[in-house]
Formats: structure tokens, C-alpha cells, sequence
């Protein structure tokens, strides 16, 4: 995926990627009403995919249905690499150990790290 996709556009493909393919109403309707978007805004945010290539799409009828082009956990190592590749260097050590150093890891996610590590060592 060449083009960022921008968090209202995030918005539209966690639907897609939760069910598809959806029309443009469809996806309004999911998007959930604490954005109070419209099926317009909706409209354009499939079309600014659609123009990145992460969506496609099909006609049914009188109107389009949408699919998803980029799987979710795709898009997620890419993003995860690109936030590494920025801040740290392309290291995870350095991201897991500023979190640490924030407390920001609960006990129950240093239990989850050590179990992930103890399974990637067998």
C-alpha cells in the first residue's frame, strides 16, 4: 500500500473489514453514531479509497457494493513497521522498552510479551 490511509478512512475500512462487501449506506449505518457522519462524508471516504486502491468495488443494481483490497492484519504489520521504522530506528526493542520505561505495560501485558517470547524461543 503505497498511499496512508487517514483515520476517518480507517474508520470505513474497519466496516469493510468486519463485513463485506457493504453498499455506501450500509457502511454509514456502521460507522456508529458518535461520528455523525453523513451518507455523503461516507460517499467520499470510499472514494478517496477507492483512488488509493485499498477498496473495490461492484455493481449491484443501482448501486456499488464495497470490498476490501488490503487485509487487516497487512495493513496493521505495515503500519507497525512504518511507526518502528520512524521512531525507533526499525528496532522493536527500543519501542517495547520506552513503553516500559512510561509504565505504560500493565502486568498483564508483560505476562503476554513473556509467554509471546517463551513461544518464539521453542
Amino acid at each position: 500500500m503505497a498511499e496512508r490511509i487517514s483515520d476517518a478512512e480507517h474508520a470505513v475500512m474497519e466496516v469493510l473489514w468486519d463485513q463485506a462487501p457493504l453498499s455506501a449506506q450500509d457502511v454509514a449505518e456502521r460507522i456508529g453514531p458518535e461520528r455523525d457522519w453523513t451518507a455523503n462524508t461516507v460517499k467520499t471516504l470510499l472514494g478517496r479509497l477507492l483512488a488509493k486502491k485499498v477498496i473495490a468495488h461492484e455493481e449491484e443494481g443501482r448501486r456499488y457494493l464495497y470490498r476490501p483490497l488490503v487485509a487487516r492484519d497487512d495493513y496493521v504489520s505495515g503500519e507497525s513497521q512504518r511507526l518502528m521504522d520512524r521512531l525507533f530506528g526499525g528496532k522493536l526493542t527500543p519501542l517495547v522498552a520506552h513503553l516500559a520505561e512510561r509504565d505504560e505495560l500493565s502486568a498483564d501485558d508483560i505476562a503476554e510479551i513473556e509467554a509471546l517470547l517463551k513461544a518464539l524461543k521453542q
